[in-house]
């Protein structure tokens, strides 16, 4: 894995051309009939990579005035790890197109930072 690789798949903004910040609102769209009954926003994050696995995180950042904890946040895995506006199997894609190559990825159980933050990660082992 180049150096510049690594550096361009872990900015911010690769990771927002991943998954785009309007996609929560996407996403609660198609859940809930409405954008507005979502109660968090998902950003994806860089963890930590080294030769063998990258980790990144799914945030759900709550939104004002919404519960987090009251979002069932827990079943979230199961419903990211197939839905298509999440498009797991796309956002590896992209980043095999930067020369990555993933032998396989997971998503793993939902982790409740803080009242206003959760987090889900995605782990990526490599080639």
């Amino acid at each position: 894995m180049g150096h510049a690789v690594k550096e361009c798949l872990f900015t911010q903004d690769y990771l927002d051309t991943l998954l785009p910040l309007e996609t929560s609102d996407k996403f609660f769209e198609a859940l809930y009939g409405d954008a507005e009954d979502g109660a968090y926003d998902i950003r994806l994050e860089f963890i930590s990579a080294n030769a063998k696995r990258i980790v990144l995180a799914f945030n759900l950042i709550k939104r004002p005035g919404k519960c987090l904890v009251c979002s069932l946040t827990y079943g979230l895995p199961n419903v990211f790890s197939r839905h298509p506006l999440i498009n797991i199997k796309g956002m590896v894609k992209k980043i095999e197109e930067s020369g990555i190559r993933i032998k396989s990825w997971r998503i793993g159980d939902t982790e409740e930072q803080s009242n206003s933050l959760h987090t889900i990660p995605f782990f990526l082992n490599l080639e």
